[in-house]
């Protein structure tokens, strides 16, 4: 017994179960060719990714397997969203056209011309109601998400515009590209509201991190948070040695996809560098993260979508 007791607190020091290091990164190599963009489902059991093979190809978030191909774009899929309800999923097509399928069947269940050119960027309305797009043809709109039917034009671009976002109100677009200037216009009306600039090269990508902040970025290698009612530039992230084309925030994180093989995480508030993603062997054009946060995702230029499990960015 005396022996026992000797023992026993050599027991406590092992470490517990919990401690594990998170899995590897899951890699699904199933595309053809390039990725270009990437969309969580608002639940996060799925993962979109839109591809230059022209599939759209919807992923288990959990274990990596492909659980559905949609298929009907006749060119490069450019960017893919998955509606607010997680029931359907929707592609800005290089063929002009938007397409959305029935995200538990893959049948289609609109398909609509949208501009004369590239369909460039593409959001949902919070309510599911409207989608909003943008195009090579310098024009931005919206439109009924059931009929597809054009609801408001937008024409004060003077170049391409790559992205369009909704303001989580709804009522507010923003839309930028080519001719630098990010504009926050009325969705029913078209009416300007307000005009930020600052970037110094083309914008690819939009998104708001709440009703009063924006954030955006660049081929001029930075992303950059904006206060939305004053118009002001309030943080700017640099470090990536090459254009960026995708920003994501969850959580207090900014997540960048840059053309110099790196997505990177930030702190919102200070800045500082938390992680530094799996590389891959070209740039990376996408990054995308769940809601809950437990699970992120990469894709760009070598074909691979890549699942990174939350743990190991917030142990960083």
């Amino acid at each position: 017994m005396t022996y026992a007791l000797f023992l026993a607190p050599c027991l406590l020091v092992v470490p517990p179960v919990a401690n594990a290091d998170p899995p590897p990164p899951l890699e699904m190599a199933e595309h053809t060719a390039d990725v270009f963009s990437l969309a969580f489902s608002p639940d996060g059991k799925l993962l979109a990714s839109a591809s230059k093979d022209r599939t759209v190809r919807l992923w288990s978030a959990d274990t990596g397997e492909l659980a559905r191909v949609l298929k009907g774009n006749t060119a490069d899929a450019l960017r893919v969203v998955v509606s607010p309800d997680g029931k359907q999923v929707a592609c800005a097509g290089a063929d002009g056209n938007v397409r959305v399928w029935n995200a538990a069947t893959g049948e289609v269940a609109i398909s609509f011309k949208a501009h004369n050119g590239w369909v460039c960027g593409i959001a949902y309305s919070p309510d599911g109601k409207l989608i909003a797009t943008s195009g090579a043809d310098k024009v931005a709109a919206v439109w009924d998400a059931t009929t597809g039917a054009k609801k408001t034009t937008y024409t004060k671009h003077t170049a391409e515009v790559w992205t369009v976002a909704f303001a989580p109100d709804g009522k507010t677009v923003a839309s930028a590209g080519k001719d630098k200037v990010i504009r926050l216009w009325d969705a029913a009306t078209g009416d300007d509201v307000k005009q930020l600039t600052g970037h110094a090269g083309e914008v690819y990508t939009l998104t708001f991190a709440d009703s009063g902040t924006l954030v955006s970025c660049s081929s001029d290698k930075s992303a950059r948070m904006w206060d939305v009612s004053k118009g002001t530039e309030t943080h700017r992230f640099t470090g990536h040695t090459a254009a960026v084309f995708t920003v994501a925030v969850n959580g207090g994180k900014l997540y960048t996809a840059s053309d110099d093989k790196t997505a990177r995480v930030r702190d919102m508030n200070t800045g500082r560098q938390l992680a530094t993603l799996p590389n891959h062997k070209n740039g990376v054009y996408a990054v995308a993260v769940s809601a809950d946060g437990k699970h992120t995702a990469t894709a760009g230029k070598d074909k691979l979508v890549r699942l990174i499990d939350g743990a190991q960015i917030s142990r960083k």
